[in-house]
This record gives structure tokens, sequence and C-alpha cells, in this order.
């Protein structure tokens, strides 16, 4: 295990050296336990312009990640990575375990976790986006899915200014408060008998005799 472990890495290394990131190029971590799946993700995300790592399971991308607890294991100070894309069954470790470990983690919660499966069942996928992934693909994944997928982390930096200068007004007191908004409700107005005369007692006599006499 541990020779497997020693090889990981040098594998790492030599994965680093020779492909390095570009000015702007997304680096996702795709995880699954097939590895047709592998290839055909992998293929998907470089034709989308893509820097990737695959791996083939859940225990291996901790180790990239650096969250399995070794110190020799690469960590967020070596490689950066902009999304996780996991199969959800995988053997010992499950996609929403994985999704559960990095959501854990003060330094990749944040990150998009994406979980892909080729079953269509409603529970796991609620329970999946409950925990925090981003979205929820079932196989076989397209690649309309993942240049959308690109596009959203791409934007990502403009979304989050946006939702910052929201967050800035609602500061700056743009919410109507609850008594102004009460207050700007009409009230129903009540008749005024300000135009009104009052009647006189000769009046009153007459219209009561008119009212005998039309009786």
């Amino acid at each position: 295990m541990v020779i497997a472990g020693e090889v990981f890495r040098q594998n790492l290394s030599e994965l680093l050296e020779e492909s390095p990131s570009g000015a702007g190029e997304l680096h996702v971590l795709a995880v699954d336990d097939s590895f047709v799946d592998r290839k055909v993700i992998e293929r998907l995300l470089k034709v989308s312009s893509c820097k990737v790592t695959v791996v083939e399971s859940g225990t291996r991308a901790l180790q990239y990640l650096g969250l399995d607890g070794d110190k020799n294991s690469f960590g967020f100070d070596s490689v950066k990575v902009n999304m996780i894309m996991t199969d959800y069954s995988m053997p010992g470790m499950t996609g929403y375990e994985l999704l559960k470990k990095i959501k854990e983690s003060s330094v990749f919660r944040e990150i998009p976790v994406v979980i892909m499966s080729s079953e269509n069942i409603m529970t796991r996928i609620d329970r999946c986006l409950e925990e925090g992934a981003e979205e929820f693909l079932l196989k076989p994944v397209k690649l309309a899915d993942v240049r959308r997928l690109t596009d959203f982390i791409t934007r990502g930096d403009v979304k989050e200014e946006v939702k910052t200068s929201q967050k800035r007004k609602l500061s700056d007191g743009c919410i109507p408060s609850l008594s102004t908004t009460f207050s700007s409700v009409s009230q129903p107005r009540e008749p005024s008998l300000s135009g009104l005369s009052p009647l006189s007692p000769s009046s009153l006599s007459s219209k009561k005799s008119r009212l005998c006499s039309e009786i």
C-alpha cells in the first residue's frame, strides 16, 4: 500500500511538470473508478480547454488534495483545482462521501463539486444537492453539460461581484422597514359628515307629514 502511494505521488509530480497550467485555464479533478468513463470525461474537459487530472477513487482524490492526513500528499499550495467532478457509485468511498469530506474542509469547501451517476435516483440526487453539490449529472455526460459547467466557473468572479454589490445595497437600508411598509398601505376612510347640513325641526315635521299623506 505504501509503495502504491509512492508511485501515485511520482505520477502526480510528472503530471504537474509536463502539464503546466496556462493563464486562465481551468483545472478540473475528475474521479471515477471506470477506466472508460475516466477517458470520456477527460476528453470532454480537454475539448473544453480545461486542464484535467484523473484519479480512480475517492481515496486518491483526497490524497491528491492533501485531505488524507498524509504530510507528503499534495495540497492546495501545490495544486489549484477549480472544479471537482466525481462518480457517485465507487468502491471504498462513494462520491457522496467524498463530497462530504471536501465540504468539511475549510480550504476546499468553496470549490464546486459535480456528482455524476448512471442512475436517476431522486433521493440520491436530493441528498447530494443538500450536502452542497453544485450539480448532479446523469451519465453519459455530454459535451454541452461540461461546457455549461466551465462557463459557470469562469463567470464565478462576475457573479460574486454582483452578490457582493447586492449585499452592500441591502446593508445600506434599501429594503423598506416593516413600519414603512405598513404605513404605506391605504387605510379605509371614514365617511365625512362635514358636507352635510343639519336638519331643522321644521324640516323634520314637514317630511313626516309628507310621508303620512303618501301612506
